[in-house]
């Protein structure tokens, strides 16, 4: 067996001097979009919890003061949930749940939501598998009070054999069943090649792509029929890392996922006598729609938008025990329009350089993306992970063949699995300080996941609008 480790990629840098006297609610753009001011009068996420399976939460960072349960670690059980060498984890509890230090911290869309850290990789390079980790965190968060998983991590499909597989999708069936909502990042490989990851390529998993404060789709974001839903992940501030002081700009798909848990947390606050499978259903009805066929290459079923349940009661929960996924990827299968993450199909042209969409509910999908609202573009982080998705019913066949190709002609080199490179880097174990203008970094490629495909994406032809 190939030693596997979960992904996450990040590149890092700090803002620029222009935007220091800005507070850092100022800079959460999306929040303004998404008109999280509104829904917190109505719906904060109190009440719901949210297991981040990650690296680890680390409870003394400022905006998670009192939101950070126990949590176990699978990895590592003898350091606990609470140590988060790399950050990743702590920034993506904190985009879901963070409390904002009174308008100088991350505010999550979901400030009232308790936080469940299951670390399902290591520290170092000698956990060479963290598979068993993230199926004993899934099926651990399957039995716990937590309603939502946020899985910002991947593992390469490529690298995970027969056995690895199943125990992913047995364990996220399990999650289902037992009434969960699980989300995981669709990757960040959209514009390098698109890698076929897990768990995001579960059916019955959120595969959650990325837009950006344009509403377009963003680059960067994996693409394919496996996606569901998309939501801001470019240019979202977060804290740099202990070894880096202050905030960073982000961008990826760990983000968007992040945010499309929180979106859940709203509604499911909002409805607690609702399943995940009703409020999923509302999330899929109430996003914003690319153009038909659905679900759109790039979008998925739309980009998320809480709001109009919250705010305006939109979104027919229908029937508590059938995952609104499944069926359709059943009825899609059954129809001959399976869903595939193959590249092989050309995207339709691009968009012009600056083409903005219209101010609308719907959006053109001809080759419609997902992208994140970002914050002021002065500096930039690139941080999430490394992975892409094929929905199930109807294209498994298709993933196996496509594994199989890339298998035999790019092996990973076995003693040297691809290593999560960690996001935002450094460890976590300094004080945290207040926004610095200017913080050095230390950006790092991604690692050389397999073979690209024969057509990167293209950006789509109109953006998705969140602010209508």
């Amino acid at each position: 067996m190939i030693p596997v480790l979960a992904s996450l990629l990040a590149v890092s840098g700090a803002f620029a001097p222009s935007a220091a006297a800005q507070t850092m609610r100022e800079r959460q753009w999306y929040l303004d979009k998404m008109q999280a001011e509104k829904m917190w009068k109505v719906s904060t996420g109190k009440g719901i919890t949210v297991a981040v399976l990650d690296g680890g939460v680390n409870p003394s960072v400022p905006e998670l003061a009192g939101k950070v349960l126990k949590g176990k670690n699978f990895v590592e059980p003898e350091k606990g949930a609470h140590r988060d060498k790399d950050g990743h984890g702590s920034a993506m509890a904190m985009l879901i749940a963070g409390n904002g230090v009174n308008n100088q911290g991350i505010k999550g869309l979901a400030p009232g939501a308790q936080i469940l850290p299951l670390t399902i990789f290591g520290s170092t390079k000698t956990e060479t598998n963290s598979v068993p980790g993230m199926v004993k965190a899934i099926r651990y968060a399957a039995d716990s009070d937590a309603r939502i998983l946020n899985i910002s991590v991947a593992f390469n499909m490529v690298q995970l054999d027969d056995k690895q597989e199943r125990e992913i999708e047995e364990a996220a069936a399990y999650a289902i069943k037992r009434g969960k909502l699980i989300f995981a990042g669709a990757g960040n490989d959209g514009d390098k090649g698109n890698f076929i990851s897990y768990p995001a390529a579960v059916n019955g998993v959120v595969a959650v792509g990325a837009y950006d404060s344009e509403f377009s789709w963003a680059k960067f974001s994996s693409y394919g029929g496996y996606l569901g839903l998309s939501a801001p992940g470019v240019d979202i501030p977060i804290r740099c890392g202990p070894d880096q002081p202050g905030y960073c700009h982000s961008e990826g798909t760990s983000q968007a996922t992040a945010l499309a848990s929180a979106s859940a947390a709203l509604i499911w606050a909002k409805h607690p006598d609702w399943t995940g499978n009703q409020v999923l259903r509302v999330m899929i009805e109430t996003a914003g729609k690319p153009d038909p066929p659905l679900p759109s290459r790039y979008l998925g079923y739309g980009s998320v938008r809480p709001r109009l349940n919250v705010l305006e009661n939109k979104g027919n929960p229908g029937p508590a025990d059938v995952n609104p996924l499944v069926e359709l990827n059943e009825k899609r299968s059954s129809d001959g329009k399976s869903p595939s993450p193959s590249a092989s199909k050309k995207p339709a042209a691009p968009a012009s350089p600056g083409e903005k969409g219209e101010e609308s509910e719907t959006v053109d999908s001809s080759a419609s993306g997902s992208g994140s609202d970002p914050a002021e573009s002065t500096g930039r982080v690139i941080g999430a992970v490394g992975v892409c998705v094929a929905a199930f019913f109807g294209v498994r066949a298709v993933v196996r063949r496509r594994k199989a190709a890339r298998a035999q002609s790019a092996p990973p080199a076995a003693g040297a699995p691809p290593y999560p490179y960690p996001y935002p880097p450094g460890a976590q174990n300094a004080p945290y300080a207040p926004p610095a203008p200017h913080v050095p970094q230390h950006p790092q490629g991604p690692p050389p996941y397999g073979q690209q495909f024969p057509h990167p994406p293209q950006p789509p032809t109109a953006p998705p609008r969140q602010d209508q």
